[in-house]
C-alpha cells in the first residue's frame, strides 16, 4: 500500500532514519526562518522521490517538502533546485499547483526512473510555468552542465524572486556512479553550489542520490568546503576510511572518456524552450498577510524561572532539566500518596532514632 518491500526495504533503524533525515531537514529550515544561519546543511536529507503516503526509490519520508513548508511560513516564495541525474518527482508533485514554490529539475530523461520529468510538465493551475524541467541525455560534462545552469537559474532567479532556496546535491550525477550515467566531475558539481551561493539569499543545502560511496563522501565533503568559502587541499588526510579512497587518495576525481550525447543544438533548443516558457509568469506571486504559524521545532527560551510557580512544570521542561545522581529530592510528581524517596526516608529516620538515644542516656 505505501511501497515499503520492493526498492524501498524495511531495515533496522528505519524508523530512527526517517527522524534524523526528516527532523534535520525541518530544523534547517527553523534555523533559516530565525536567520540563525544563512546556509543549512543537511546531508542526510534529499529524499526527493518520497511521495505524501507513498515511498518511492530509496527514499520513505519527503524531508524536502517539510522543510519547504517550514520555509514558506516566513517566506513569500521559495526556488527548489535538484541537481540529482534522476527527476525530482516528490517535490514537483507536492507543489505542482501553487505559485509560491518553483521547483527546478536538472535530470536524465528517457526509459530511466522515475521516468518524469519531461518538458511539458510545467505545472497545473495556479502552479502553471512553475515546474521547469531541463530533461538530459547520457555523458554531460561540466563544460554542457554550466552553460545551461547558470543562464537557466540567473533567469528563475530573474522572474520568479525567490526569498530562500533549497538545493538538492544529489551526487549520482557524478562521473563513475553506479547508477548514474552523467560525466561531471566534484568540481563542475560543486559549482551549481557556488553559483547558486552567489545570490545570497538564505540556503538549505541538502543531499540525495550518489551510490559510490567513496565519490559522495567526496563531493559533499568539497561542497561543505564551498558553502563554508574554505580552500581544502587535494591530498586526503588520513583516517579510519583511509583505504577506501584508493589507489590515488585524492579528494578531486577525473572524468571518464564516455561520449556526451548532449549536443550543443540540443541543449540550446531545450534552454529555449524553457525561456519561453518562463516569460509566461506574472510578475512575481505575493502572499495575503496572516499570522505565522508556530515553528516545527520550538526553541529553548531559558526562561525557566518566570515560569508561574501555581503550574505543574511541562513534561519537555522536566525532561530537560539534569538531576544528580547523588540528589534524592522528590520531585513534583511525586506528592501525597506518592513514591516516597526511600534512601532519604531511611536516612532521616535513622538519624532520629540516634538523636532519641543521646537524650535518653543524659536523663
Amino acid at each position: 500500500q505505501v511501497n515499503v518491500g520492493e526498492d524501498c526495504p524495511v531495515f533496522d533503524g528505519l524508523f530512527e532514519f526517517c527522524q534524523l533525515s526528516a527532523g534535520g531537514s525541518v530544523a534547517s529550515a527553523v534555523k533559516l526562518n530565525k536567520q540563525q544561519t544563512d546556509i543549512a546543511v543537511n546531508w542526510a536529507g534529499g529524499l526527493h522521490h518520497a511521495k505524501k503516503s507513498e515511498a518511492s526509490g530509496f527514499c520513505y519520508v519527503n524531508d524536502i517538502v517539510l522543510a519547504i513548508l517550514e520555509l514558506l511560513k516566513y517566506h513569500q516564495r521559495v526556488l527548489y533546485i535538484d541537481i540529482d541525474i534522476h527527476h525530482g518527482d516528490g517535490v514537483e508533485e507536492a507543489f505542482y499547483t501553487t505559485d509560491r514554490v518553483m521547483t527546478v529539475s536538472f535530470h536524465k530523461y528517457g526509459e530511466y526512473f522515475p521516468g518524469t520529468g519531461d518538458l511539458r510538465d510545467i505545472g497545473a493551475g495556479k502552479g502553471k510555468y512553475y515546474a521547469v524541467n531541463y530533461p538530459l541525455r547520457d555523458g554531460i560534462d561540466d563544460e554542457s552542465y554550466e552553460a545551461i545552469f547558470k543562464p537557466v537559474i540567473s533567469k528563475v532567479m530573474e522572474t520568479f524572486q525567490p526569498s530562500a532556496v533549497v538545493l538538492q546535491c544529489g551526487s549520482d550525477s557524478l562521473s563513475g556512479d553506479r547508477l548514474g550515467c552523467f560525466n561531471l566531475t566534484i568540481k563542475g558539481h560543486a559549482k551549481c553550489v557556488e553559483f547558486v551561493k552567489s545570490f545570497n539569499l538564505p540556503m538549505l543545502m541538502l543531499g540525495g542520490g550518489g551510490y559510490t560511496i567513496r565519490n559522495v563522501a567526496r563531493c559533499w565533503t568539497y561542497e561543505t568546503a564551498v558553502a563554508l568559502d574554505t580552500e581544502i587541499p587535494n591530498e586526503l588526510p588520513y583516517n579510519d576510511y583511509f583505504e577506501y579512497f584508493g589507489p590515488d587518495f585524492k579528494l578531486h576525481i577525473s572524468p571518464s572518456n564516455m561520449t556526451n550525447q548532449n549536443t550543443n543544438e540540443y541543449l540550446e533548443k531545450i534552454k529555449q524552450r524553457l525561456f519561453e516558457n518562463l516569460r509566461m509568469l506574472p510578475h512575481a506571486p505575493g502572499v495575503q498577510m496572516q499570522p505565522i504559524p508556530e515553528d516545527a521545532v520550538q526553541e529553548d527560551s531559558g526562561d525557566e524561572e518566570e515560569e508561574d510557580p501555581e503550574k505543574r512544570i511541562s513534561i519537555r521542561n522536566s525532561d530537560k532539566r539534569i538531576s544528580c545522581d547523588e540528589e534524592f529530592s522528590d520531585s513534583e510528581d511525586e506528592g501525597e500518596g506518592g513514591r516516597k524517596n526511600v534512601a532519604n526516608f531511611k536516612k532521616a529516620k535513622r538519624v532520629k532514632t540516634e538523636e532519641e538515644k543521646e537524650e535518653e542516656e543524659k536523663k
